[in-house]
């Protein structure tokens, strides 16, 4: 029997997060070990009178493409991708990792060719989404290996996420709805703000965010959700930052990242764990050196650190970086294959808004 909090999600990713309507051309990306939850996200789309297609695939695939791939392989992009990323009107993607070490002896060279071939398809995406053409939601579905990175058992694992995700409520649209306007409050405010400035241990950074939108992260892209982000302005980020937590990103593992900034450009990357890796994803393309984005992470419910950045960057009492792609809707202009956000615990920083104190150990004060 399939457990109700997963009925309850599909129904708010089709009903909410998605919006979805008859005829809606609706990709459904999701790995073997999530069948339940992608077979309830279909069974729903069909009631909705859209177009569901399921994509299944097997993490082990990709584990045996990084292996055996040559260049041309890597650099190849199959005709099918393109075709989704030119038509679908919706793209869900489940996240369910059986084994988040899958690449760990991956050549990184081999995941940056490849990461630097989907450039094309990538801005096609986000030129679609921009016009309002593509919807899109990124979802997490339980397994006993994301259990594990994170440091619980399986079933306090699968009640971890759904909390997050609100589904143990009675009503998780009412839920959204009530944190979407919470959340609003703070976006007003930051949309008149000129410049940032964050302080903490071993951190000392001051981005300008004048004229870009504050977007309210409320459950339509993401589940979970909670976070209040915007791209900065691309030349603007000058001082220093240690990020807290470390970065899993293909299975790479980074730990102690520490990033010095000049007119926006990363000119020094330095970690304990992970250097090389570090450095190949700054190598990427020219917007790679770049931030995409600030935000802050408002979702109480996630309290501890998982390993995996569904979750991590929406944990309530941090803020996150990220280097590579900007935000369109937001006014981000900075273009790249990569989106890396890094995470800094806040129970310790301040954060200022145009010489303002408005955030204090991990808590708005405005």
């Amino acid at each position: 029997m399939v457990d109700p909090r997963v009925c309850k999600l599909a129904e708010l990713i089709v009903k909410y997060s998605t919006e979805m309507r008859p005829r809606d051309e609706v990709i459904i990306v999701s790995p073997i070990t999530a069948r339940d939850l992608a077979r309830e996200i279909y069974r729903q789309s069909l009631l909705v009178g859209a177009f569901p297609c399921v994509h299944f695939y097997d993490e082990v695939l990709e584990e045996i493409y990084y292996k055996y791939a040559k260049d041309e392989q890597l650099k190849h992009i199959p005709p099918h991708v393109e075709v989704i990323f030119e038509k679908a009107t919706i793209h869900i993607n489940i996240l369910a990792v059986s084994n988040s070490r899958r690449l760990n002896n991956v050549n990184p060279e081999k995941i940056k060719i490849h990461s630097a071939a989907r450039r094309g398809i990538m801005k096609k995406f986000m030129e679609r989404e921009a016009k309002g053409e593509i919807r899109w939601v990124v979802l997490p579905y339980p397994t006993s290996s994301m259990a594990q990175e994170a440091g619980m058992s399986t079933v306090d694992f699968e009640d971890f996420v759904f909390k997050a995700c609100h589904v143990d409520k009675d009503d998780p649209i009412a839920e959204w709805k009530r944190i979407h306007e919470q959340q609003e409050r703070y976006v007003k405010f930051l949309s008149k703000v000129d410049e940032i400035t964050i302080l903490g241990p071993e951190t000392d950074l001051t981005v300008s965010v004048k004229g870009r939108k504050w977007i309210n992260a409320d459950g339509k892209k993401n589940m979970p959700d909670g976070e209040i982000f915007t791209s900065p302005i691309e030349d603007s980020a000058n001082g220093v930052i240690r990020f807290t937590f470390p970065i899993l990103y293909r299975g790479f593992e980074i730990r102690n990242v520490k990033l010095r900034f000049k007119d926006g450009v990363v000119v020094e990357a330095t970690a304990s764990e992970g250097q090389q890796f570090l450095n190949k994803l700054l190598e990427t393309d020219e917007g790679a050196k770049r931030l995409g984005e600030i935000a802050f992470g408002t979702n109480y419910e996630i309290n501890v650190f998982t390993k995996e950045i569904l979750f991590d960057e929406k944990m309530g009492g941090t803020i996150h970086l990220a280097i590579g792609r900007g935000f369109p809707e937001a006014g981000g202009k900075n273009f790249s294959t990569i989106h890396i956000d890094m995470i800094k615990d806040m129970k310790e920083g301040k954060v200022y808004a145009d010489g303002e104190l408005i955030y204090e150990k991990g808590k708005f004060l405005i």
